[in-house]
């Protein structure tokens, strides 16, 4: 009987010791190597997404292409203000669903990744693209979608905003979700 269970136990222990006890992270193939990193929180970036040089304001850029017949791609932003700094959750998102015309939304999901407390977002609707220093709209972008995450780091509140036309984003929604579920401490 003590023979059956080493059998069985010390392979296993084996196998956590050589590959260690991470937990495996949803839709972690569609993640390539490049990582994503602030305010000591870290992410996986998407493999087939472009990640863009480094722009006022915002911690990372990502690009994705877009679907056919999408006059577009889509643009992931991920901001972090710092300690303290950013609003609370309600304002964000009511900010958010401020830049769609006719939105349809916001809907919202809690979850805990990495032991941080984590929003999901969905709005769809006609974009108000804002631009500018005091982000006002430049233009009426009918058809679009945004998915969004406001991770409650330990220093501070990081905010991922993915918009582009609503096919491309769908398209994409997978990569986002495994982006997000990757984040970790």
């Amino acid at each position: 009987m003590k023979s059956r269970l080493l059998l069985v136990v010390v392979p296993l222990l084996c196998m956590m010791v050589a590959g260690g006890c991470k937990k495996e992270v949803p839709g972690s193939e569609l993640l390539g190597q490049a990582k994503g990193k602030v305010a000591g929180v870290t992410w996986g970036v998407p493999k087939s997404w472009t990640v863009e040089p480094e722009r006022h304001m915002r911690a990372a850029t990502y690009s994705v292409e877009a679907q056919p017949g999408d006059p577009e791609g889509g643009e992931c932003s991920v901001i972090y203000f710092g300690p303290g700094v950013g609003g609370d959750n309600t304002s964000n998102i009511s900010r958010w669903v401020n830049q769609f015309e006719n939105a349809d939304g916001p809907k919202t999901e809690p979850k805990e990744i990495s032991g941080m407390n984590v929003t999901i977002v969905q709005i769809s609707g006609a974009y108000l693209a804002p631009s500018g220093p005091m982000m006002e709209p430049s233009a009426k972008k009918e058809n679009f979608r945004l998915l969004g995450a406001i991770v409650t780091s330990p220093e501070g509140p990081i905010f991922f905003k993915f918009t582009g036309p609503a096919k491309t984003i769908t398209a994409a929604a997978a990569e986002f979700d495994a982006m997000i579920n990757s984040l970790s401490k």
